[in-house]
């Protein structure tokens, strides 16, 4: 049986505890997905640039916005109120919308370029793919938080 952290009604966690409570637990895999993205779309031949130019936007926002939002939950610099919940909530929702808006533009540019070559082809599945994965982590992410900041 997983032993599991017990967070007092109305605190949000800081410290070590963000790796083990959920949502927090997803910004690594969060951050990991959305890096390969940023770098498999990066090393294929960005044509068109506007669409792929926004999955570049989303990948590199997101993987540093998540970095920074990681780093003030680890410090402790949320202070336990409920309105860094509710940003919580709002920060993943807005990136599981960007992300599922950057897959289906990736996923649309890729099914336009299979007759191409197809090691670039296959990097952009690849991209596709990770971006559909990074969308339901944060997708996830976002209904925990809802969850956490509805309890807190």
């Amino acid at each position: 049986m997983a032993a599991t952290t017990a967070q007092p009604m109305g605190s949000l966690p800081s410290g070590l505890e963000i790796c083990t409570t959920a949502p927090d637990i997803f910004y690594l895999p969060e951050m990991v997905f959305g890096g390969l993205v940023w770098i498999l779309v990066a090393s294929t031949h960005v044509d068109p640039p506007n669409p792929l130019g926004w999955v570049m936007f989303v990948s590199v926002f997101c993987f540093v916005m998540t970095f920074l939002w990681m780093i003030i939950f680890v410090a402790g610099g949320h202070k336990n109120s409920s309105g860094w919940a509710a940003a919580d909530f709002a920060y993943h929702g807005l990136a599981a919308f960007f992300y599922l808006s950057a897959g289906v533009d990736l996923a649309y540019i890729t099914m336009l370029k299979k007759y191409g070559v197809l090691r670039i082809y296959q990097i952009d599945i690849a991209a596709v793919v990770f971006a559909f994965v990074a969308t339901l982590l944060y997708f996830i992410h976002t209904i925990l938080s809802a969850i956490r900041w509805k309890n807190f």
